[in-house]
């Protein structure tokens, strides 16, 4: 398999050319076109209950589409809803965390689930229920605008929680209050993740939260 990552920062695609044989999974609704042979398997991925724990608890479609290339070579692309880039990943073994929504397609040789993080999760806001990648292959997750690359060495770092688009196994986190009282509740940016450890973080430059909110304060009301 290989691929290219087109029109990055801001309008990236991912397009891929598989062997024959060859077959790539995806979330639902991210392909953009498709060779005329390359032929689509939807499933709910992991069982009933393992996709129904990634919908409800990962953010992510139910249902999980696996593309396979039949009689020759094909080619396929993918996006993300939003705009923004796509990042890839060639995983070894190693683990990734990836922001429930970010996940576009990987080889279907690595393994996806959802990593409850308690309460520190629930009371965190989106983005703190997170994927959890494992196995041997490629790996595609998309931000909402560009990509921040932030190494750490037995350091802190802290993050807002609707910025976190990935973080290597080597990372852990814990949910905090931005500042004082009036801090966390007047200066926009409420709660933050503050992650320990040695690894990589990946951070989105938008925040979907924010610019949802932002465009709903725009709509004219009735009356």
């Amino acid at each position: 398999m290989q691929h290219q990552i087109l029109f990055q920062p801001s309008e990236a695609l991912v397009h891929i050319s598989l062997n024959e044989n060859e077959e790539i999974q995806a979330e639902a609704g991210a392909m953009v076109f498709k060779s005329w042979n390359v032929e689509i398997e939807t499933s709910a991925k992991g069982g009933l209950f393992g996709a129904l724990k990634k919908s409800v608890l990962g953010g992510e479609s139910f249902f999980t589409n696996k593309f396979i290339a039949k009689q020759g070579a094909g080619e396929i692309g993918f996006t993300a809803p939003f705009p923004g880039d796509i990042k890839h990943f060639e995983l070894k073994g190693e683990t990734m965390y990836i922001q429930s929504g970010c996940f576009v397609c990987s080889s279907t040789t690595v393994n996806l689930d959802t990593s409850w993080g308690g309460a520190k999760g629930f009371f965190g806001g989106p983005g703190l229920i997170m994927l959890k990648a494992n196995g041997n292959g490629s790996l595609f997750v998309n931000s909402f605008g560009a990509v921040f690359e932030k190494k750490m060495v037995n350091d802190r770092f802290i993050v807002d929680t609707g910025h976190i688009v990935a973080f290597t196994d080597g990372l852990s986190f814990n949910i905090k209050k931005v500042g004082g009282l009036k801090s966390t509740l007047f200066s926009g940016e409420g709660l933050v993740a503050e992650f320990n450890g040695t690894g990589t973080l990946w951070i989105q430059t938008r925040n979907q939260s924010s610019f949802l909110e932002w465009i709903i304060s725009r709509i004219p009301s009735k009356g």
